[in-house]
């Protein structure tokens, strides 16, 4: 199936909150918190959906949520977390070199901001905004109708 490209914007502000949230981890808890931060950003797009078993997290991390956004299995099916982890390695892998003792502080700079340059261009390029990750992946990000409240009910 073919789906229009996200607003730019949107998965920006999107990969920012979720990048705080890894950060958060990653500072809060000294030695353990570069991985805790890293298994966020692995496992983000179906974390909260395997802890709240609520459809509102489906394909979806705390960033994509609160902008609108999901990430669809263009094989089918949900975004589960081994869909997760192919999709965010990209994203992950500086973080995960970086707890390597000393080889870590040499070489998670480079490779974590090679390959982030690499998917930002591929966001900017793609026609469908697909990044490595989404191809590695078979997914893509799309925009999402929230269910607005009926002029009846509150809130």
């Amino acid at each position: 199936m073919n789906y229009p490209k996200a607003d730019l914007g949107k998965r920006f502000v999107a990969a920012l909150i979720d990048g705080v949230i890894a950060g958060i981890l990653t500072v809060v808890i000294p030695i353990l918190g570069g991985l805790l931060g890293a298994a966020y950003t692995l496992t983000k797009d179906a974390l909260m959906f395997q802890l709240t078993k609520d459809a509102q997290w489906k394909n979806r991390s705390v960033g994509k949520k609160v902008m609108g956004l999901q990430v669809v299995n263009l094989g089918g099916g949900d975004v589960d977390m081994t869909i997760s982890l192919k999709r965010n390695v990209t994203l992950a892998i500086g973080s995960l070199l970086a707890a390597i003792p000393l080889l870590g502080l040499l070489v998670a700079p480079l490779v974590g901001g090679v390959l982030g340059l690499i998917e930002i261009v591929l966001v900017l390029t793609d026609a469908a905004g697909r990044r490595l990750g989404d191809k590695w992946a078979n997914t893509q990000v799309i925009a999402v109708e929230e269910p607005q409240p009926s002029a009846g009910s509150k809130g």
